[in-house]
């Protein structure tokens, strides 16, 4: 008795709540009382084949009629007019609703921030928000998104809704060092991930759970304190710190003017001057790096500006530099080149 009072209870909760396995029960009993009826009424054309009975029955319930198939007797009609046409369409409009409501609901999460992107890979999750400029951060990471690139995922806090709807999705969280937010922004397949919190102590915290879950993830972080920066770039030489460059552009530019303006163009991705990197793939002949300024400049116009090689960065290689694969050349160009499309084989074929 204990065991059919709790099915009967679910049963009247399952109906009261219209879940989908309640839905599911009426129409296949619907579906059953309706052919079991057509039977008894002699309707031999809509229920000879299992097939032409839910086809009549699907156009019925959804008020789309055709006529190709239609009830020839009197009771036959009577049933669709009685039974068939009003309970189907009571199915199809509950089922309707129920999915419309379920995808709404899905829907407002996502803007909520309570949506999951685990799944999600190759894409760039920029943690922490501040009103213009995290919101310029995304919207140049959108532009300069690629065709299959997914779209950016904002991890931030104290935000009610999504407040970049067009450049980002977005996943709330009570803390930017929350290990189960970046795993649900997709952290473990994330092709890199952006920093910047409130304060710096805020930061570091959000990069050392970055690093812990996001092992081939390139980790940008922004500090305020370039002591901090500094520290960071000498223990953790996975992390990309960077600090404000306000004091260094100030007193270049009153040396040198309109270095702070050849600054802005290198780093803006509206510029069609603009600094980008490529990764070399392992060569099988060694290269020079005076081929491959040459080349690079002659076949695609770009012009080389440093090269990264065993973890050091040289803005002013010599020609005789080797360059034997691993290292990442820096250069000016007004598009971005495809690592894929460069014949490497062939780079010193022509000098």
């Amino acid at each position: 008795m204990p065991f059919i009072a709790s099915f009967l209870r679910r049963i009247y909760l399952s109906l009261g709540e219209l879940a989908w396995s309640a839905l599911f029960l009426i129409l296949v009993l619907h579906l059953v009382l309706s052919y079991l009826l057509f039977m008894l009424a002699g309707e031999g054309d809509l229920v000879g084949r299992p097939v032409d009975f839910v086809y009549y029955y699907m156009v019925t319930a959804t008020t789309v009629g055709y006529g190709d198939l239609s009830p020839k007797s009197a009771p036959g009609r009577l049933i669709t007019v009685l039974i068939v046409l009003p309970g189907g369409i009571a199915i199809f409009t509950a089922v309707l609703g129920k999915l419309l409501t379920a995808i709404g609901t899905i829907w407002r999460n996502r803007m909520r921030g309570l949506g999951d992107y685990s799944e999600r890979a190759g894409h760039i999750i920029v943690v922490g928000w501040q009103e213009g400029q995290t919101h310029q951060t995304l919207r140049l990471l959108h532009s300069e998104r690629h065709a299959n690139e997914p779209m950016s995922v904002l991890v931030a806090k104290d935000l009610p809704e999504n407040p970049a709807t067009d450049y980002a999705d977005y996943i709330r969280s009570d803390r930017l060092a929350d290990a189960d937010a970046l795993t649900r922004a997709g952290i473990a397949q994330a092709r890199a991930i952006i920093a910047r919190g409130a304060n710096d102590d805020e930061t570091l915290a959000a990069v050392l759970i970055a690093e812990d879950h996001a092992p081939n993830a390139h980790i940008v972080a922004y500090f305020d304190d370039d002591r901090t920066a500094q520290m960071v770039k000498q223990l953790r030489p996975r992390v990309e710190a960077v600090g404000s460059l306000a004091e260094e552009l100030l007193s270049r530019s009153a040396r040198d003017p309109g270095s702070s303006e050849i600054a802005a163009r290198l780093l803006s991705a509206a510029s069609t001057d603009t600094a980008f990197s490529l990764p070399v793939p392992p060569l099988q002949t060694p290269l020079l790096y005076g081929e491959v300024f040459l080349r690079l400049k002659r076949r695609y116009n770009v012009t080389l500006v440093g090269m990264l090689s065993e973890g050091m960065t040289d803005l002013n290689c010599r020609d005789e530099t080797p360059m034997r694969g691993g290292e990442t050349l820096y250069y000016i160009s007004g598009m971005r080149l495809d690592p894929a499309a460069i014949a490497w084989a062939r780079m010193g074929d022509e000098t």
